[in-house]
């Protein structure tokens, strides 16, 4: 019988762990919170950060902010974002109204980077703004 049930045991074990890995387990600082004040501050240096923006594409052409990257939300799964290779690089995250964004920086700690500045959404954001049209 115990035969029987311990390796269902470990099948479940391991579906259940989905997209846990090393880097997750030795992750303990989350993402931080920032104003949106503090994200143009961080904006205004040459520190070598991106700007993420997590919304869809038809959200993201209607207008972004200049120089964001479009990393939509829902395509952040187990595996580092292709245009996120350097984990410790500094990373200013936001959506439409700040909820996806939230997601997006919790996901992304799981998988260990480690410098991930949260700022809400865009619907309240008095900087500049861009459109694909006013780009070219």
């Amino acid at each position: 019988m115990m035969r029987r049930i311990l390796p269902i045991v470990l099948i479940i074990l391991f579906a259940l762990s989905g997209c846990s890995s090393v880097k997750e387990e030795q992750n303990t600082a989350a993402y931080k919170q920032i104003s949106q004040e503090e994200a143009k501050e961080m904006m205004s240096r040459d520190d070598g950060h991106v700007i993420v923006d997590v919304r869809r594409q038809d959200e993201y052409d209607a207008g972004h902010i200049p120089g964001a990257i479009l990393i939509p939300n829902e395509s952040i799964g187990c595996d580092s974002p292709e245009a996120l290779p350097d984990y410790d690089q500094i990373i200013l995250i936001y959506c439409r109204t700040g909820n996806r964004s939230k997601q997006a920086s919790e996901k992304l700690a799981a998988m260990g980077y480690t410098n991930i500045y949260e700022f809400g959404g865009i619907n309240t954001w008095t900087g500049e703004i861009v459109t694909e049209e006013t780009e070219e």
